[in-house]
């Protein structure tokens, strides 16, 4: 994973108030609850003291301390130990008592942690400033047993849709692919990519990224890091995909069919609903595949033999690798 970056770990409703939630995120494990604010606070999910986990203790005063269910240590937000029992009331707790704890955001319905080093100054979080308010949404959760890499690198695959999805949006099997076109965003963290295919009439050969016309500019896709993708479909219908790294071997996926051009209630959740329900058919088309491919995580440097349709995927794998040096060296 890449650190030093806002991860999407949960949706906002998978946390109600006066409830702890222990899942698993980026290979540790980690406790959420509100404080009485709705305020979401992070941290490991292991006691100091015996490592017991937190996320089957209780919530206590107002939600700015937990209790650790083994021997009812107390931690407040930052991680650090406010009582043991057993010691007393008043007995000075050693400063060794202490939890990490995680920066929490929440935007978009998301509930974001910053995984790496404490900041004077945390960025903004990585999301399409052009899914706005306006827009209406249905999710889709679910698990894939690859590292979240492999998942990535799925949605960035132009070239696979007349065979996985031969039946649904692979249609017509056009498997010529034209560049892809690949335009990184200003501040190196995304990059949108145009795709082109056409039916192979046996004397078109592709054309490469630089000889990419405006008018083969029809259909794009976007990324941003560490871990967010979008399908533009047009001005008013999206599909959004957070990658959430679970560990090495598990990914989970939040999937979204957003839309604008139904703002009716009754209608625009059942439209939502409906889109959904074919975006997982296509999914799983997908899943079908993708879970088969060795080895489940991918790197820069591996044992394939890619084609210029693959261009995006290099292109992520290189950015990535550059990311991941840069983060470490900071």
């Amino acid at each position: 994973m890449i650190r030093n970056q806002w991860y999407a770990v949960l949706e906002s409703r998978e946390l109600p108030k006066d409830k702890l939630v222990g899942v698993t995120r980026l290979g540790e494990n980690l406790i959420f609850w509100r404080n009485k604010k709705s305020e979401v606070i992070c941290l490991k999910d292991k006691c100091a003291h015996r490592g017991a986990k937190l996320s089957i203790g209780k919530i206590c005063d107002d939600g700015e301390l937990i209790e650790c269910p083994f021997h009812g240590l107390r931690y407040d937000r930052t991680g650090k130990c406010t009582i043991i029992p057993a010691n007393g009331k008043n007995s000075i707790v050693p400063e060794r008592f202490k939890v990490d704890n995680y920066p929490t955001r929440e935007e978009y319905d998301f509930i974001w942690i910053w995984w790496g080093d404490e900041q004077f100054d945390y960025p903004a979080l990585p999301f399409f400033e052009d899914i706005d308010r306006k827009f209406s949404y249905k999710t889709h959760a679910e698990i894939w047993p690859v590292h979240y890499s492999r998942a990535i690198e799925n949605q960035l695959d132009v070239i696979h849709l007349p065979f996985v999805h031969s039946n649904t949006i692979g249609r017509g099997y056009q498997t010529l692919v034209h560049g892809p076109l690949i335009e990184p965003d200003k501040e190196g963290n995304g990059f949108t990519f145009w795709v082109y295919n056409q039916k192979d009439d046996g004397n078109t050969r592709p054309l490469k990224p630089e000889e990419f016309t405006d008018d083969m500019k029809v259909f794009h896709l976007n990324f941003k890091f560490p871990h967010i993708w979008q399908n533009y479909l047009g001005e008013k219908v999206r599909i959004f995909i957070a990658f959430v790294p679970i560990d090495e071997n598990n990914t989970q996926f939040y999937m979204r069919f957003y839309q604008k051009f139904i703002r009716i209630p009754i209608l625009k959740s059942f439209v939502n609903w409906l889109a959904n329900k074919f975006n997982i058919i296509i999914l799983h088309q997908d899943r079908r595949v993708v879970v088969t491919q060795l080895p489940t995580k991918t790197q820069l440097k591996m044992n394939e033999q890619l084609i210029q349709g693959d261009n995006p995927i290099v292109y992520y794998r290189r950015r990535r690798e550059e990311l991941k040096s840069l983060k470490q060296l900071k």
